[in-house]
């Protein structure tokens, strides 16, 4: 009998000592909520380390709901060195008139304090702004942008409508190659105009691809005429395609940062004159050839329209970017490049 109730006051002491040591349970947490388990944990952990911008893949501290934002920029002679072209996202360069490129440079990752200079629309730049269902800003149209842009096909702002207000002129330079215009300003035409701007981006696809066979390529040229004002070059520097224009390196005004970027996709589609002044029509809809240079390697690819937005495509299986800005050139013909 003895033994067992020593025995008996030998556990009630364990029990009481190991309960009294632990503390106690709380049903809420210290803000109140109730406690999460380890899978909601381990989730939380996941999103708030998960999150990148959609347009170049780049990490985020948090989820990006920055509407994409895209600029026609100005690449006459005059126009350079351009403000802005650094912190974009993606860039297209297109001809316009003649042997005169001009950039649709999309942002939506960082937002630049000077932007430009800003020139006019032309419908199949709304075209490709419309793959990111951006705010389009302008300075002047041509008559078929009038038409698309007057009718509705996308949200925009125009500097013919706010020169001197959200638009401004530098004076150290003629027109038309000296209108300006800041991001905060952009945002305060999208208010103006009772445009969004804030919505879920769609992302572009970056994964690896295999570079097995890819072929070395760390110096690009695109020639859009003889005029040396009129090619382009790249140079891999071991990370990223450094861009000159007219043997000159591309920087940014304001900065004097250049231009280096971890994708160039040069892409070939049907160009057509369609009026005297020498105005274009683009075919980007109907796919073609290109090349895609990643990492000092060049493959060549199709490109396909998919909702708007060109992308690679190898043997009819979706290629992926390298996390970084995207410089796509568009050329009439693919041997205006070469590459070494």
């Amino acid at each position: 009998m003895l033994r067992r109730l020593l025995f008996g006051l030998i556990i009630m002491t364990v029990f009481m000592f190991g309960t009294g040591c632990q503390r106690p349970q709380s049903n809420v947490e210290e803000n109140g909520s109730p406690p999460k388990t380890v899978e909601q944990r381990n989730e939380q952990k996941t999103e708030e380390t998960a999150w990148t911008f959609p347009l170049t893949g780049m990490p985020a501290k948090e989820k990006a709901m920055q509407r994409a934002v895209a600029v026609m920029i100005n690449n006459y002679p005059a126009a350079r060195p351009q403000s802005g072209l650094h912190k974009a996202d993606i860039v297209y360069e297109v001809l316009a008139e003649g042997d005169i490129t001009r950039f649709l440079a999309i942002y939506q990752s960082e937002q630049p304090e000077v932007i430009g200079p800003v020139r006019s629309a032309r419908d199949y730049f709304i075209q490709l702004s419309n793959g990111f269902h951006a705010l389009y800003v302008c300075h002047g149209w041509s008559p078929k942008a009038q038409t698309l842009l007057k009718s509705g096909a996308a949200d925009y702002v125009n500097g013919l409508f706010y020169d001197g207000t959200l638009f401004w002129r530098d004076r150290s330079r003629k027109s038309p190659h000296n209108s300006y215009i800041s991001f905060e300003n952009i945002k305060k035409g999208a208010e103006k105009n009772g445009y969004a701007f804030e919505e879920e981006v769609k992302p572009l696809p970056f994964f690896t691809n295999d570079l097995t066979n890819a072929v070395k390529a760390t110096n690009i040229d695109v020639v859009y005429s003889k005029r040396s004002y009129a090619h382009v070059h790249y140079a891999y520097d071991g990370t990223k395609y450094v861009r000159s224009s007219g043997d000159e390196l591309t920087v940014d005004r304001e900065t004097n940062t250049p231009i280096a970027v971890e994708n160039v996709f040069v892409i070939e589609a049907i160009h057509r004159i369609i009026d005297d002044y020498g105005r274009r029509d683009i075919d980007f809809t109907s796919g073609g050839k290109g090349y895609l240079f990643q990492k000092g390697t060049v493959q060549e690819v199709e490109w396909k329209n998919v909702e708007g937005r060109l992308l690679p495509y190898k043997s009819g299986v979706p290629l992926g970017f390298v996390p970084g800005k995207t410089w796509i050139q568009v050329v009439p013909n693919l041997e205006q490049v070469q590459y070494e």
